[in-house]
């Protein structure tokens, strides 16, 4: 019997770049870790809200977070963004976002500048004409003066259309034109890369940038990256871009960046969620933590594993015990990420019925089988394998969290001691 492979390919090789910010370092590419980040929905002028938002964002596990720089009081308030951060203890690194009128902002605004930890780029919003090659390079000596990584990122909503105009004539002379299509993959890889190759000459280190080519079509996403992987070392940022709303948005993005992770391709990654009205900008942190944790890719809080229920499960008590859970994992892992190292791998089954429930909780680090229809109202806790208790009564809920922390400092608060 041949054996089976788990499917991964190996992780493509490129340079790697470091992000910083103080005493931490964020490694992107050269076989580092997947990176996530996020980015901020507020007005970047105003220094509290998006202070809050970015702590809000590195707590649930955004390792950079982007703003929004479009203006001169956007800029002005960088520094003090930077200063309320460190007043909170967050030092997760904030990238500047620029469009049009960084060049400007950058010259005009060197404490920004300087606060700022990595530059967002889009060669397609830096200008037109004679205008576009000087004001490119403004941006990139001021990165270069003041050590900063960039990402030229490219996205199809604002190609640059002098380089689109060149590669449709350069179609045009082919004996078999490409397709359209062809056409916009070609003008968005080439236009990362030729920039990337100009931010060199203009003296930027080749491990100081990163590239990416935003589309929001899934297919689109992976035929370019594909391609984009094959013809450059750079480290890649994945994302669709808007993704969309809800589920929709979820799943498009799922879809896009598994193959290509499956693939080796990626070495950061935003999921571009658009919130709902009030909701949590968070989401797109914890959507992102969960594509990479569910492939294997990287941990980063206990997986609850819980079944859909049927007809033997006619009783929400199960769902609302996963949920508590589920909920209880990621608002302690905070403070367990240091306290209790190791515990990001754990897995939690919560069960609501005889069939699979018992079976699921062996396999799990801990796991509950709650009765479902019609079955004797008690609940076997399972732990590393072995039934331990029966819960029964109105208290499960808080007896099984109870046993859930119990079993995290057991198991894993040893490992501090012996550090």
């Amino acid at each position: 019997m041949n054996q089976i492979s788990s499917g991964f390919l190996a992780r493509r090789a490129c340079r790697s770049t470091v992000v910083r910010y103080g005493a931490r370092e964020i490694i992107i590419g050269g076989g580092a870790p997947i990176v996530i980040q996020s980015m901020t929905n507020t007005d970047t002028a105003d220094v509290i809200g998006t202070a809050i938002q970015i702590k809000e964002l590195a707590r649930a596990g955004s390792e950079l977070v982007r703003i929004t720089v479009n203006n001169p009081e956007a800029a002005a308030a960088v520094p003090a963004i930077r200063e309320q951060l460190d007043k909170m203890g967050i030092d997760v690194p904030i990238v500047g976002d620029f469009h049009y009128n960084g060049h400007t902002l950058l010259k005009d605004f060197p404490a920004c500048a300087e606060a700022l930890s990595k530059y967002r780029i889009n060669p397609g919003n830096v200008g037109q004409g004679a205008k576009r090659d000087s004001q490119f390079a403004q941006m990139i000596e001021i990165a270069c003066r003041y050590d900063k990584p960039v990402r030229i990122g490219v996205n199809w909503g604002s190609l640059d259309q002098q380089l689109l105009a060149r590669i449709m004539d350069e179609n045009a002379a082919r004996s078999t034109p490409w397709s359209a299509q062809a056409v916009m993959y070609e003008a968005l890889i080439v236009s990362a890369i030729e920039n990337a190759q100009r931010a060199e000459e203009l003296g930027m280190a080749g491990d100081k940038i990163i590239l990416s080519c935003k589309v929001s079509g899934v297919q689109d996403l992976i035929a370019v990256y594909r391609s984009l992987a094959q013809r450059c070392d750079y480290p890649l940022h994945l994302g669709l871009t808007e993704a969309g709303m809800g589920s929709k948005g979820i799943v498009a993005s799922t879809a896009a960046l598994s193959v290509l992770l499956q693939e080796g391709i990626g070495d950061t990654i935003r999921i571009s969620l658009t919130p709902e009205p009030g909701g949590d900008r968070s989401k797109e942190v914890i959507v992102g933590q969960e594509i990479l944790q569910t492939m294997g890719l990287r941990k980063f809080a206990p997986m609850v594993i819980a079944c859909p229920g049927c007809g033997r499960t006619t009783s929400t008590v199960f769902q609302e015990l996963a949920e508590s859970i589920q909920t209880y994992l990621r608002e302690q892992m905070p403070v367990w990420k240091l306290q209790y190292p190791g515990v990001e791998a754990m897995n939690v089954a919560v069960m609501g019925c005889i069939v699979n429930g018992p079976g699921e909780s062996k396999h799990a680090n801990i796991g509950i089988s709650l009765p479902g229809t019609g079955e004797t109202p008690s609940a076997p806790v399972f732990v590393d394998g072995e039934k331990t208790v029966t819960l029964r009564g109105e208290q499960i809920a808080q007896e099984f969290q109870a046993i859930v922390l119990d079993y995290v400092r057991t198991r894993y608060g040893q490992q501090t001691v012996n550090v």
